[in-house]
């Protein structure tokens, strides 16, 4: 686990939930309590990285605080941001879960990307991956985790569907910095497009 950057060093104690390096996926607002969805992802079996949606209740109760530790309003949480949390461990059973948030530190306001170009190698819609690369250069592979918030573009700019790209098509993927050490590598895609 030390060397996955992306596994957001997730804790727990006194039933409360302490996730690093999430990124915030979603903001909706129903009267004055604030639901964010972030996605954090947890280390499983084989070195394989499970992504995990859950969605964080911010009530007036929640300390919210910048990365400079300054405090700051629930209204000031943009999509993309990238925060540390602290949540109840009593979740809903609901998909995706939600829980109580004790405390937001925002680390960056953007989340960092990087691109990526490869041949289309698999689409695993099942599990969401989409493994890229050259057949004939094993270090070019790669395993994207396709999230909710992962947008997926043609060449004429339409949105279109994981299950919509094909073997053999070339693709220019945006991505998270962080990656796995396992084989292929896996990182997190925030977007994709045919190219």
């Amino acid at each position: 686990m030390d060397n996955c950057r992306t596994c957001n060093r997730t804790r727990q104690s006194n039933n409360v939930i302490r996730v690093e390096d999430a990124f915030i996926e979603e903001i909706s607002i129903y009267n004055r309590t604030s639901y964010v969805t972030i996605s954090y992802g947890v280390m499983g079996d084989f070195s394989m990285i499970h992504m995990q949606l859950l969605v964080l209740i911010v009530s007036q109760d929640t300390i919210i605080r910048n990365q400079f530790g300054q405090n700051m309003p629930a209204r000031d949480l943009r999509e993309g941001m990238v925060i540390d949390a602290e949540f109840s461990s009593a979740m809903t059973m609901s998909i995706p879960p939600q829980a109580r948030a004790f405390r937001i530190t925002v680390k960056r306001n953007e989340r960092s990307s990087i691109v990526s170009e490869g041949r289309v190698l698999n689409v695993d819609t099942r599990n969401n991956f989409l493994y890229t690369g050259f057949s004939n250069d094993i270090s070019s592979l790669r395993r994207f985790v396709i999230t909710n918030s992962t947008t997926i573009w043609n060449r004429r700019g339409k949105q279109i569907r994981l299950r919509d790209l094909r073997l053999g098509q070339m693709v220019r993927v945006e991505h998270a910095t962080f990656q796995t050490p396992s084989i292929p590598p896996q990182t997190t895609a925030f977007s994709v497009r045919i190219i």
